[in-house]
């Protein structure tokens, strides 16, 4: 799997984001995009994903045998959380994730038992999650994401609300479940990129 950007921008009205990006993306790889709050680290997620379109340059994916996807074919090959990103807070958890599961299937050596169970939250899943506390909600945003039987994983500030416990898990469900994957990860924070093996500052692209 492969994402290619050359020569992106994105620009509201007359403020440029990102200009002249040109990078490749493959599997296996994990990426992290660094740079100040406000920066425009979010906004490059968006268009990595295909949720954004670009404002000039292209954007080309491919998958694993090398066939080209169409650019509104992409999102269907992406698992996203992000603190912009909300859950659905009426369901309890266990409804949620079925309701995810319909259409982001979760990858075939799992089900919803286990992973509320590798969530560490296997005792509230009759709860609603609007009763759940803030690291229980990032916990349940990273669980939707990482076990999502999906290529490409992308990650904005993964270990927000989270405990070191939950910081714990995170790398743990890291190694396990996204070795295969393309990874990209938005912080600032060493403790949720230390696994990254390329980093992109998007200063660079100003």
């Amino acid at each position: 799997m492969t994402i290619s950007l050359s020569d992106a921008g994105k620009r509201f009205n007359y403020d440029w984001i990102f200009r002249h990006f040109t990078y490749t993306f493959r599997s296996g790889n994990k990426y992290a995009l660094v740079g100040p709050n406000g920066s425009g680290k979010s906004t490059l997620l968006q268009a990595i994903a295909g949720y954004s379109w670009l404002s000039e340059g292209t954007l080309t994916a491919n998958d694993s045998s090398g066939q080209l996807i169409p650019d509104d074919k992409l999102f269907e090959q992406v698992a996203i959380a992000a603190p912009y990103l909300d859950v659905v807070e009426e369901m309890t958890l266990l409804e949620f994730l079925s309701f995810q599961e319909k259409f982001h299937p979760f990858q075939s050596h799992t089900d919803l038992e286990s992973i509320c169970t590798k969530l560490g939250l296997h005792a509230a899943r009759h709860k609603q999650i609007r009763y759940f506390s803030s690291g229980m909600k990032q916990r349940v945003k990273l669980g939707q994401a990482l076990f999502a039987a999906k290529p490409i994983v992308l990650l904005d500030e993964p270990c927000t609300n989270l405990d070191a416990e939950g910081i714990e898990l995170y790398h743990r469900l890291l190694a396990e479940l996204t070795t295969n994957k393309l990874l990209v990860i938005c912080s600032n924070d060493e403790q949720e990129i230390r696994t990254c093996n390329e980093r992109i500052d998007i200063r660079d692209y100003k």
